[in-house]
């Protein structure tokens, strides 16, 4: 009997991602009949990252599920019924029409830049110098990689690193689950960690009335703290599976991989011919137009896109390769890259749901209300919780910061403790439970360019999240208890 029992735990097995979301859809049309709709009003405010419609305090009212327009006469249900829920899918993938295609466009782009090898050959160059010393690799590329998420809040830009990445740290005798912990965990620690974000701290100082960020040190402090914890974390990971790579929790799967990504022993002793030197002159410029463009003129995904394309098609030209070839990579591209980008529309469908019903206000309304009136320590922790849950409704930071800071920045202030708490709260519940949400976009597509399971992340990830999640609420007690 205890065998039985011993074969079902091992044959136990997560569903599939794209079950998990249809579940939650499921959940979600069900709440749509149970709790209450209602909205705040809108307005629209200028913050740090541009024009933001936002929530106004005080301006709650509930609304029917059914009732008649009175121009129309056309009766309205806020309830979603079968055709709704079904639908979906199909607007959601609308709803997050650019983020897709920035997807898909990298990975038809990338596709081409991977298949001149220049990156692989370049970075197998510089890191065969490192052949006894290739776990340095580890922290230099995080701290880089952290720093653009703490400054301009790097998220979709980080999705090419992974391509980049598979390869060549397997063939230091890594996995692919150390190549995912550098390439998410790097920029993921540095947004968690955030100091100059305008994706959550700015636009959230900017809707509470902050001005000049007052708590940077603490913040600053928090993230060399943080992502300190995440390198050490990740090298240790790694060096147990270099030594034992049967204790990967990847290994199995990691033979497919190896040989889908072409990954070879000798792949850190590659040749390194002038136009591979010539692509990758043309992709260090095309990142540093990248950087440029997002750190000093405000670039999002449109343009971000558009200089991938470019460097695509000109490292084709570099490459020597014909326009079929070009155009047979790109197409190759799209399609490695269609399961991250789909997952991102199907995540965003539970979204539509709640929005189309009108209950996220009413969540939010209840929740607001039951923090007031609570001790200073009690209300930041039950804040950090709050946010944390609504971001499995909204992962995006500045759609949450939009949606909470207009009452929980003043419902903090109202209470005497720091208006900065509601500031650090969103940006560190928000990212922390996005590491581990399938309604993540970022995350999901991540797992799904490296081919690992939420399972196998949640059971890698959990314990050091906790931890995070752990320093996290401590955090916003210390944000709370300053001085004003």
């Amino acid at each position: 009997m205890s065998e039985e029992n011993t074969q079902r735990k091992r044959s136990f097995r997560l569903p599939h991602v794209y079950t998990i979301v249809f579940l939650l859809m499921v959940v979600f049309a069900v709440l749509t009949w149970i709790i209450p709709s209602g909205s705040y009003e809108r307005q629209v405010i200028e913050t740090a990252a541009g024009e933001k419609e936002v929530a106004v305090a005080g301006t709650y009212a509930p609304q029917d599920k059914v009732s008649t327009d009175p121009e129309t006469g056309e009766v309205v249900d806020l309830r979603c019924n079968v055709m709704q829920l079904l639908q979906a899918p199909t607007r959601g993938i609308q709803g997050a029409a650019d983020v897709v295609a920035f997807v898909l466009l990298i990975g038809g782009s990338f596709a081409i830049i991977t298949k001149t090898n220049a990156i692989n050959a370049g970075l197998s160059h510089v890191i065969g110098r490192f052949r006894h010393r290739d776990i340095l690799i580890i922290p230099i590329v995080m701290v880089l990689l952290s720093i653009c998420g703490t400054t301009f809040g790097m998220s979709e830009e980080a999705l090419p690193f992974y391509a980049i990445f598979i390869p060549i740290v397997m063939a230091l005798g890594y996995d692919s689950m150390t190549a995912f912990l550098i390439c998410f965990m790097g920029p993921n620690i540095g947004y968690i960690a955030s100091t100059v974000n305008p994706f959550n701290v700015l636009i959230a100082q900017g809707i509470t009335g902050i001005e000049g960020n007052p708590q940077l040190w603490l913040r600053a402090i928090v993230w060399v703290v943080f992502t300190i914890l995440a390198i050490v974390w990740t090298v240790r990971y790694a060096a147990k599976v270099k030594r034992n790579p049967e204790s990967s929790i990847t290994f199995e799967d990691d033979k497919a991989k190896r040989l889908e990504f072409s990954v070879s022993d000798d792949a850190i002793e590659q040749p390194f011919t002038g136009r591979q030197k010539g692509v990758l002159a043309v992709f260090a410029i095309g990142m540093g137009i990248i950087v440029w463009g997002l750190v000093t003129q405000h670039w999002y995904m449109d343009e971000i896109s558009a200089v991938f394309f470019g460097m695509g098609v000109l490292s084709g030209i570099v490459a020597g390769m014909g326009e079929r070839e070009m155009a047979d990579e790109f197409v190759h591209g799209i399609a490695d890259f269609a399961y991250a980008a789909i997952i991102i529309g199907l995540a965003r469908s539970i979204l539509v749901i709640a929005e189309d019903s009108m209950i996220i206000d009413t969540i939010l309304n209840a929740m607001a209300g039951g923090l007031a009136g609570v001790p200073a320590p009690i209300y930041t922790t039950l804040l950090y919780l709050v946010l944390g849950l609504l971001s499995f409704l909204v992962p995006s930071s500045s759609g949450l910061a939009a949606l909470t800071m207009p009452i929980l920045g003043p419902l903090t202030q109202l209470i005497g403790v720091n208006p900065e708490a509601a500031v650090t709260a969103l940006a560190m519940a928000n990212q922390t439970i996005n590491t581990i949400s399938p309604t993540a976009g970022m995350t999901v597509a991540g797992l799904a360019v490296c081919k690992i399971s939420f399972g196998q992340w949640w059971k890698t990830c959990w314990k050091f999240m906790l931890l995070i999640a752990a320093l996290g609420i401590a955090v916003t007690a210390v944000s709370g208890m300053l001085p004003a």
